[in-house]
């Protein structure tokens, strides 16, 4: 299935592409619904600059050329305010261009690459393993080696953790994760270091979840597959794992 960066450079280049695959991409992903009307939404209003800015000076004269023209036998006077005119216009058309440039660059900058869920959801992939309905937990040793990496304890009342692993993602070994949950088995992420503002909801690829911000550790990735509860059930156990961690740092 086609990820969101691909998704993302395809609009780029045509933001009305209508093909089969960009369709059931979207149906799939609300993140990139949403980035195509923005990019759509831009290509409106700089088409409406670009004529605007074009259009509104084209008939633009020099202030004190009609007293130039008024008066016989100045023929060069004449001559300057036409220059004059047509310099207006050509700056005024340069200026809706840079404008537009500037827009699309900042389009292209905010969104070469995939967002920090969809990477979650990618690494999901990796690991079907993980997902198994059992009451079987991790050693306690286990458990403990793997949390160090981010210098992190979990206290008991996270839940029954029953998969425990160390996993690279975007660059840096992170814990990942499987807690027991009334909603199922459910995968937690501790990504020390990926901040986020405010949380972060996403449904994507068959997975739904949330990411939380900790301030001053990073982040915390909850997430669910199948969507067995809803996004509120999904804050909540996220919510319960966060107030069980302790940082040894």
């Amino acid at each position: 299935m086609m990820s969101c960066a691909e998704y993302r450079r395809s609009m780029l280049g045509d933001p009305h592409a209508d093909r089969a695959d960009l369709r059931l991409h979207r149906v799939a992903c609300p993140d990139c619904t949403q980035y195509m009307e923005r990019l759509r939404g831009f290509e409106g209003r700089l088409d409406r600059a670009l004529r605007v800015g074009i259009g509104a000076h084209a008939g633009v004269v020099a202030p004190d050329a009609p007293a130039l023209q008024s008066r016989p036998g100045r023929p060069q006077a004449q001559g300057l305010a036409k220059a004059s005119d047509i310099s207006r216009r050509w700056l005024a058309a340069a200026a809706s261009v840079l404008v537009g440039v500037v827009i699309v660059g900042g389009l292209w900058l905010a969104a070469p690459g995939p967002s920090l869920a969809a990477d979650v959801v990618e690494h999901m992939a990796g690991e079907p393993d993980a997902w198994a309905r059992t009451q079987v937990s991790v050693p306690q040793a286990e458990l403990d080696q793997v949390l160090s990496s981010s210098q992190v304890r979990l206290k008991a009342t996270a839940g029954l953790v029953t998969y425990s692993h160390s996993c690279l993602f975007r660059g840096h070994l992170v814990p990942h994760l499987v807690v027991q949950t009334e909603a199922g088995p459910v995968t937690v992420m501790v990504l020390a270091n990926e901040s986020v503002k405010t949380s972060l909801r996403f449904n994507q690829h068959g997975y739904q979840g949330v990411i939380v911000p900790i301030p001053g550790h990073g982040s915390l990735a909850v997430l669910e597959r199948g969507f067995a509860g809803d996004m509120a059930t999904m804050e909540g156990i996220a919510a319960r794992v966060r107030t069980a961690i302790d940082w040894t740092a």
